[in-house]
């Protein structure tokens, strides 16, 4: 397999390769004009990462559906299928700050009706808009998603969309997630734009590391890739661990921790158990002057599918649904916040809470297809409003959801 050329402003600056035998994959800098990674500053020796992409490079290796796919059609042409293969296959089309140049040609994509794909948000268009994009698709997670190149006509101008759909293990997962984005906006937290399709079967998150004003992509990094991590150890960390790399990494310090704290207390207010190490991020700007905590994104109330999950991180050495007490503490001890402010901030996630709720409440009243999703999400909510550390949803609260 040749080298992968990955380059910057469409200038060279090093050489991505794969030593299979010794299952090796190195990266050389052929120049010092701009570091790929917070991580990895220029040096004139190899970056060798055993047994796995360099943390910057798998961030965009498929999961799940996607990753199924993949290995379907990769295995059937070449033989085999490894990492070093599908980053080979995909990323001359992937769209950011970092690009490239492998054995697969970078491709024209025809541009999909925005509203089109709004109003016809069936499986089988959804299957069209996944083979249609299928070489484009270098993104993580494990719900059935695409990326997609969608035409307002009204603004007469083109843009990617993650497209979120689920089946029928996760019924109502768009409307699950759209609700939670909400939930969190009303603290002030930034949330992708995003658009829910007629029939609520899709979820579109418009791609924000694009800069509109300066014409050009953001750096984007995980925070998985900034501890050195790949895909295989999202659910390994802590919480703590998450602010400390904020901290350290961002410019503008204050404004950062604030927004990961309230993302933080909005976690476990709704229930969302899937906040790993690759659901957090920061962007920066071509030279690295500014650094700072990205939009919130992949946030669910995963309870109503798994009445017992929990954190998807440690938080005080443990894995539970912390309350008022604790969740005041984390905001003291690794926010930089003083006590005064981390209820405040509290506060206001209950605030928000509530007034979310009362949207469910209302919205459940004439969208019945929802009211079974719905209303176990208000049940969890409610749960939250109580402040309390609690271990798992309250067994009778269970045996309602199984009556219903």
């Amino acid at each position: 397999m040749k080298d992968i050329e990955v380059k910057i402003d469409n200038q060279k600056v090093g050489s991505l390769f794969f030593e299979k035998e010794r299952n090796e994959y190195g990266f050389n800098y052929t120049s010092n004009y701009k570091p790929i990674s917070l991580i990895m500053p220029y040096k004139s020796s190899t970056y060798i990462w055993k047994n796995k992409l360099h943390p910057i490079f798998d961030m965009n290796i498929p999961e799940g559906y996607l990753f199924e796919i993949f290995k379907k059609y990769l295995t059937k042409e070449y033989g085999y299928i490894d990492d070093f293969l599908i980053f080979s296959y995909i990323c001359s089309n992937i769209q950011s700050r970092i690009t490239y140049k492998s054995f697969s040609d970078k491709k024209d994509f025809f541009a999909f009706d925005l509203e089109d794909v709004l109003q016809n948000d069936t499986q089988d268009n959804f299957t069209k808009i996944v083979s249609a994009f299928l070489d484009k698709n270098a993104i993580s997670g494990v719900q059935p998603k695409t990326l997609a190149i969608l035409k307002d006509k009204e603004s007469l101008s083109s843009k990617e969309y993650i497209i979120k759909t689920w089946g029928e293990e996760y019924p109502q997962l768009a409307l699950n997630e759209y609700f939670c984005l909400k939930a969190i906006e009303k603290t002030g937290v930034k949330i992708p734009n995003i658009k829910l399709s007629k029939n609520n079967k899709f979820l579109l998150v418009e791609r924000f590391n694009y800069n509109k004003k300066s014409n050009n992509f953001l750096g984007f990094e995980e925070l998985i890739t900034l501890l050195g991590k790949n895909k295989d150890e999202k659910y390994s960390g802590s919480y703590e661990q998450i602010a400390k790399v904020i901290y350290s990494v961002s410019t503008n310090k204050l404004e950062s921790m604030l927004s990961f704290y309230k993302l933080m207390i909005m976690n476990y207010l709704l229930k969302n158990g899937d906040a790993h190490l690759k659901n957090f991020g920061v962007l920066y700007n071509e030279d690295f002057s500014k650094i700072w905590f990205a939009p919130a994104y992949d946030v669910v109330n995963t309870q109503v599918y798994f009445y017992k999950d929990k954190p998807a991180l440690t938080m005080q050495g443990k894995k539970l649904w912390f309350g008022k007490k604790e969740l005041i503490t984390f905001g003291e001890n690794n926010c930089y916040l003083s006590k005064k402010d981390a209820n405040k901030i509290y506060d206001e996630g209950i605030f928000s809470l509530k007034k979310s709720i009362n949207e469910l409440k209302d919205y459940i009243k004439t969208n019945k297809d929802f009211k079974d999703i719905g209303s176990r999400m208000i049940d969890t909510w409610e749960l939250s409003l109580e402040e309390k550390t609690h271990k798992e949803i309250p067994v009778e609260t269970i045996r309602n959801w199984t009556r219903n």
